[in-house]
C-alpha cells in the first residue's frame, strides 16, 4: 500500500514510525512532516490544511490510504474530499468531525445518546453565560465552543474568575472565533484519563487508556499546555472501568451518530473523569491525542496500518489487536517559555544517542533539519518515549533518554507518571 500521513507533530511521527513497520506498506509519504518523520517517510511540502493540494497529491501518486493526524483538516472536510476522489481515508467526515469542532454539538450528542457527562449550558451572549454562572456557582468550567488548539478550557474556582473567562473568550477573543459561542459546565471531581477506540462507522474496537499531564511544570503547576507527557496503561482505568467506558461512552455515541446521519470512522479519543470507579465524559476528540499517540504506538504490537485501513473500510470485525504488556511513557521536551513566547531555531544535539538506549525512542514534533543540525521550530519539540515492565522502569528509561539529549534552550517536567509511581510504591 502507498500511504500518506497528514500532519507535522509528534503524533504524526509516532504514526509514521508505526506504519513504517507494516508488511503491507510499499511507500510512505507525510505532508508536511518534520525532521524525525523524514527518517521513515518521504516528506512533502504541503500544509495540513491545504485540502485541495493534499487531494491532488493523493490522486497523482495513487495513494491507497490517507491517515489524517490533526483535527483541523478533518473539520475542514479533507476525508470527504478524498473519498469524493475515490481515495480511502482514516478519519471522520466533516459532519462527524463537529464532535470536536463544536463542544456544544458534542454535549448535545451526549444528551441524545444518554452518555454520562457534566450538566452544561450553551451561550452566544456573554450576559446569559454570566447569569448561568451566578446561578450555578463555582468551581465551574468555561470552554470555547470551537477549536482552540487544546487550550480553550478554563477551570474557574470563583464566580469572578468564570465571568472574566467569559469576557476573555467572548469579548477579548483570546481564542479568536473559537469563542463566538461558549459552553459552561459543572466542574467534575476525580482523576482524568483518556480512552481510545477505533471506529468503522458501526463498530468500535477498544484500544487502550492513557493519562496525560497538561500543566507546564512539576506538581501539576503552571499554565495549561497541549500536554507535557503521558503514560499507558494507567492504573485508574482498570479492565472493569474500560468495559464501562465502552458500554456507556463509546458504543451509545457511535450508534447515535450513525442514527443522526453522521456515522463516525477513525479513532475516537474520549477524555474522562473517573471518581469512585465511575467514568464521566469530559470531551471527545476526533484524532489520536498528542502526546498519548506516542505511548499507544510504543505499546501497539500488531500491524497498525492493517487496523487503520480496516477502520477506513468498515471492516473492524476482521481485526485482532496485540499489545506489549509493558508500560510506555513519553516526556515532552519543550522550548523555554512555552506555552508563552519562546525562541525558535535553537539547536538540539545527541538525539541519536538517546535513540540507542534500549526500549527508548525520540519522536520529533517541532523540528527541522538544517545542514546536518536539528533545530527547534515549535513549542513542544520532542516526545522522548520509553517502555518498561513497571511505570517506574518506564520512567527511568524515558528520563535516561531525556538526559542523553543536549538542548540548552529546552525544558521538561521531571515527574511524568507520578500518580502511577506512587500507586506502585504503595503495593
Amino acid at each position: 500500500m502507498k500511504v500518506l500521513v497528514v500532519g507535522s507533530g509528534g503524533r504524526e511521527h509516532a504514526l509514521c514510525w508505526a506504519i513504517a513497520k507494516s508488511s503491507k506498506l510499499s511507500k510512505l509519504f507525510c505532508a508536511p512532516g518534520n525532521a524525525g518523520i523524514a527518517e521513515v517517510a518521504e516528506c512533502v511540502a504541503i500544509g495540513g490544511e491545504d485540502i485541495d493540494a493534499l487531494v491532488t497529491f493523493a490522486k497523482d501518486n495513487a495513494i491507497d490510504l490517507v491517515v489524517v493526524g490533526p483535527e483541523a483538516p478533518l473539520v475542514l472536510g479533507l476525508v470527504d474530499k478524498l473519498e469524493e476522489a475515490g481515495i480511502r481515508a482514516f478519519g471522520p467526515s466533516a459532519a462527524a468531525s463537529v464532535l470536536e469542532g463544536s463542544k456544544g454539538f458534542m454535549k448535545d450528542m451526549c444528551a441524545k445518546a444518554g452518555v454520562p457527562t457534566a450538566a452544561y449550558g450553551r451561550f452566544t451572549e456573554a450576559e446569559a453565560a454570566k447569569s448561568f454562572i451566578r446561578e450555578n456557582g463555582a468551581p465551574i468550567v468555561v470552554k470555547t465552543d470551537g477549536l482552540a488548539a487544546g487550550k480553550g478550557v478554563i477551570i474557574c474556582q470563583t464566580v469572578g474568575e468564570a465571568e472574566k473567562a467569559v469576557d476573555d473568550m467572548m469579548g477579548d477573543k483570546i481564542f479568536g472565533d473559537a469563542g463566538n459561542e461558549i459552553v459552561v459546565e459543572d466542574f467534575l471531581e476525580g482523576e482524568e484519563c483518556s480512552f481510545f477506540a477505533l471506529i468503522d462507522g458501526e463498530r468500535a474496537l477498544p484500544l487502550a487508556a492513557a493519562q496525560d499531564h497538561k500543566a507546564a511544570y512539576d506538581g501539576d503547576k503552571g499554565p495549561n499546555t497541549g500536554g507535557m507527557g503521558a503514560y499507558s496503561p494507567t492504573p485508574i482505568a482498570t479492565p472493569e472501568i474500560c468495559d464501562k467506558i465502552m458500554e456507556t461512552a463509546i458504543t451509545p455515541l457511535i450508534k447515535t451518530m450513525a442514527k443522526e446521519g453522521c456515522p463516525y470512522k477513525g479513532v475516537l479519543f474520549c477524555g474522562l473523569m473517573v471518581k469512585d470507579g465511575v467514568p464521566t465524559v469530559l470531551e471527545y476528540n476526533i484524532r489520536f491525542g498528542d502526546p498519548e499517540c506516542q505511548v499507544l504506538m510504543m505499546r501497539w504490537k500488531s500491524d497498525v496500518l492493517e487496523a487503520l485501513d480496516a477502520a477506513a473500510q468498515g471492516k473492524l470485525d476482521d481485526i485482532q489487536l496485540d499489545w506489549h504488556d509493558e508500560t510506555a511513557m513519553v516526556v515532552v521536551m519543550a522550548a523555554q517559555g512555552y506555552p508563552g513566547s519562546y525562541e525558535k531555531g535553537t539547536e538540539i544535539k545527541n538525539i541519536n544517542q538517546a535513540n540507542t538506549i534500549e526500549n527508548a525512542f525520540v519522536f520529533h514534533a517541532g523540528t527541522k533539519a538544517d545542514d546536518g543540525k536539528i533545530l527547534a521550530t515549535g513549542g513542544r519539540v520532542l516526545g522522548v518515549t520509553g517502555r518498561g515492565q513497571t511505570v517506574r522502569e518506564a520512567q527511568a528509561t524515558t528520563y535516561k533518554a531525556v538526559d542523553a539529549i543536549d538542548w540548552e534552550k529546552g525544558f521538561c517536567r521531571r515527574d511524568i507518571g507520578w500518580r502511577a509511581v506512587a500507586r506502585e510504591d504503595q503495593k
